[in-house]
């Protein structure tokens, strides 16, 4: 089985642009929350599909026949030593189920924009609260396949600087 990872990894990097250097991201990141950049420590999870965020007080609601989603963010910005305290509407994108060691969990899912070493995400991320976990976001598979390789064994190799002129790559629903 080990061989057939090595083998993988070869063949990726084989068809990897040579002009665009790779770029190798830790297993925990500080990623800024745009557009307040709003600078977060994100664990990095290839065991998640979706991102999640750390939002409070969840409400769907209807905006012209369309799902919309009502939530609170009170993020402590690592950079700055600020809180970041803001409610937020969205559009739901869909809704999903979380199955763990504790039972079901619905969560809403909607858009929000990250950046990562001067590159804006959009992003899918599940709501929910994550007061009793280390880190208030975490990003996953769909998210990681944009940034680069991961390195399970390293932390903070990017940093989080972005403006409105950084490039975004838009969310593509069809990613893995």
């Amino acid at each position: 089985m080990r061989r057939l990872g090595v083998l993988v990894l070869a063949l990726w990097s084989a068809l990897a642009p040579a002009d665009e250097p790779e770029r190798v991201v830790g297993w925990v990141e500080r990623v800024a929350l745009m557009p307040w950049g709003a600078v977060l420590e994100a664990k990095l999870d290839s065991g998640a599909r979706t991102s999640s965020l750390d939002a409070r007080d969840l409400a769907t609601f209807d905006r012209e026949g369309e799902p919309w989603v009502r939530f609170r963010l009170r993020l402590e910005d690592a950079a700055a030593g600020e809180t970041l305290s803001v409610t937020l509407e969205r559009p739901l994108q869909r809704d999903m189920t979380v199955r763990g060691a504790g039972g079901r969990d619905e969560r809403p899912v909607v858009l929000l924009e990250v950046c990562v070493d001067g590159v804006r995400y959009e992003e899918e991320f599940s709501l929910r609260d994550r007061s009793a976990m280390t880190y208030p976001m975490l990003l996953g598979r769909r998210t990681i396949g944009h940034l680069g390789r991961l390195d399970v064994a390293r932390t903070h190799l990017t940093e989080p600087r972005c403006d409105e002129d950084s490039p975004l790559i838009p969310h593509r629903p069809d990613a893995e």
